[in-house]
């Protein structure tokens, strides 16, 4: 029997603060990453993501300290991502309390930092992180923050990196972040196709019902919101509420 499907609470930082845009662009301050995260698992978030949107674009470490903060202040999973160049970088956020670590940009350019992760720390570590945007009847891969245009499609990126032991995905939709129209059911339905490992949806959550349809339908195991949480528009127990009248198991309350 698969396991009930999560609801994560994202945290996107720049310089040390919550930030929030509309398809990775016009980024507006939000909160506290620390007050942030202990706020979100106290309505009921599955598990946080942490993510230095601006750690790869500007070429520096991801910012321990305040991972180390967000980390003390939970006890449910940490996936942290931005700026992780080599695995040196993971095993220094691992220590700083990360129970995963999200890697992008330098997968892409030296996908082999996936197998060293994985056979280092062990694949339920690594998560690979994909910002995908739509060109025609595929999607691309960007990396660098959304702002680098690669040559990779999305779909056989995810299918290389598992076969190199990544052993999760976080799969953006560039086109619905910040949006609210919900998650890009045929990307992840795509995906679900070809990936046998844990797959995250992300980019678009604006009310409950988007998380029923990707989760409902088994397309993602998780469902990854921001945006809304931020404004409080919602909170996560009123999303599992949602769930529970659906039909759809929910992993705590």
């Amino acid at each position: 029997m698969s396991p009930a499907p999560r609801i994560i609470a994202c945290l996107d930082v720049d310089r040390g603060r919550v930030v929030k845009g509309v398809r990775f662009r016009d980024l507006r301050v939000v909160g506290d990453p620390v007050e942030a995260a202990a706020e979100y698992e106290g309505q009921g978030a599955d598990e946080i993501v942490f993510l230095d949107v601006s750690a790869s674009a500007e070429g520096r470490e991801t910012l321990v300290d305040v991972v180390r903060d967000t980390a003390s202040s939970l006890t449910i999973p940490l996936t942290v991502g931005g700026g992780v160049r080599n695995v040196e970088d993971v095993s220094r956020l691992l220590r700083s309390g990360a129970d995963k670590v999200g890697i992008n940009t330098a997968a892409v350019a030296r996908p082999g930092i996936l197998t060293e992760a994985s056979d280092v720390f062990g694949a339920q570590c690594v998560v690979l992180a994909i910002d995908a945007k739509r060109e025609g009847d595929s999607w691309r891969v960007y990396t660098h923050g959304g702002s680098t245009r690669t040559d990779r499609d999305a779909i056989a990126w995810a299918v290389q990196a598992q076969g190199l032991g990544a052993g999760e995905f976080l799969v953006t939709s560039m086109d619905r972040d910040g949006t609210r129209d919900g998650y890009d059911l045929e990307l992840y339905r795509v995906l679900r196709r070809k990936i046998r490992r844990p797959l995250i949806a992300s980019g678009g959550f604006g009310v409950p019902r988007h998380a029923v349809e990707v989760l409902r339908e088994g397309l993602a195991d998780a469902a990854l919101l921001a945006g809304v949480l931020h404004d409080g528009k919602l909170t996560v127990a009123e999303i599992k509420e949602t769930l529970k009248d659906e039909g759809i198991p929910v992993r705590r309350e």
